[in-house]
């Protein structure tokens, strides 16, 4: 009951994607920082979205985007973003999403990212594996850091920090290491998963941006953690998800403990 929910709340929430994008009318606010968009799709499908999950589960805890927590003392909990890669979106690239994952008593359950204009759906269940369109999929073998493909994303406000995001990337991009810039991370993580990519690594996400990523990831064979290390949750900032081979060594150079 619970995934089909999710598959039902995950695709209709896509049809309000489909029926604003390429909208020369579409109405678009900033929120907190430089071009930090949110369009009228994004309440619209989070609006569906929402409507779907609680017709069939109406005491559940919902943590969505745009709207926020809708609390209950439920041991489950919904995590929404009902468009990542808003600007993407909003620009007519078809480079975004819904994600939206489950969670049980602090663990994620199950995680799905539908980009509907590339018709690709991604789905993990604990335990089970990943898929993307019911084929299984798995990380890269890549064992050299230095010969992979990374991604990455940058913050609306820039992050003045030790190691902050443009340091890091300068750090790839000066030893010609390709580092995409492709505007959702929760694309960016389900490629990583599907071995399009073999690392990504951002400085500052919010728990929708990779609740359902990073389950699918760890699900197609791959490694998630923070930037020390540490086990992965999503209620962090910082990420570090790749094919689990390059993983200490993309650690070692984001914290400047070692040089390509």
């Amino acid at each position: 009951m619970i995934k089909s929910t999710l598959f039902n709340a995950i695709q209709t929430g896509a049809v309000e994607l489909k029926k604003y994008f390429n909208n020369a009318d579409l109405k678009i606010s900033n929120k907190e920082g430089i071009n930090n968009w949110v369009t009228e799709a994004d309440h619209a499908s989070e609006k569906a979205i929402i409507e779907v999950i609680k017709t069939n589960f109406p005491s559940h805890f919902i943590l969505s985007e745009e709207t926020g927590e809708i609390k209950t003392n439920s041991e489950y909990k919904w995590i929404i973003d009902p468009i990542d890669g808003t600007i993407n979106f909003a620009s007519g690239i078809p480079i975004c999403c819904v994600s939206i994952a489950v969670e049980k008593d602090g663990e994620m359950l199950m995680g799905a990212v539908y980009n509907p204009f590339m018709s690709e759906m991604f789905f993990a269940e604990r335990g089970m594996g990943a898929t993307l369109n019911d084929t299984k999929i798995t990380v890269t073998q890549k064992k050299d850091l230095i010969h992979s493909c990374l991604v990455t994303g940058f913050p609306y406000s820039y992050l003045d920090t030790e190691n902050g995001p443009l340091q890091v990337f300068e750090k790839f991009i000066r030893k010609g290491v390709p580092v995409r810039r492709l505007g959702s991370a929760a694309i960016d993580l389900c490629w990583v998963a599907a071995g399009r990519l073999d690392g990504f690594y951002e400085h500052h996400l919010q728990a929708w941006d990779s609740a359902a990523g990073f389950l699918i990831v760890q699900e197609a064979g791959g490694k998630v953690t923070d930037f020390k290390g540490n086990k992965y949750s999503p209620y962090q900032p910082h990420i570090v998800a790749t094919n689990g081979i390059i993983h200490e060594d993309l650690l070692g150079v984001i914290n400047n403990k070692k040089t390509l």
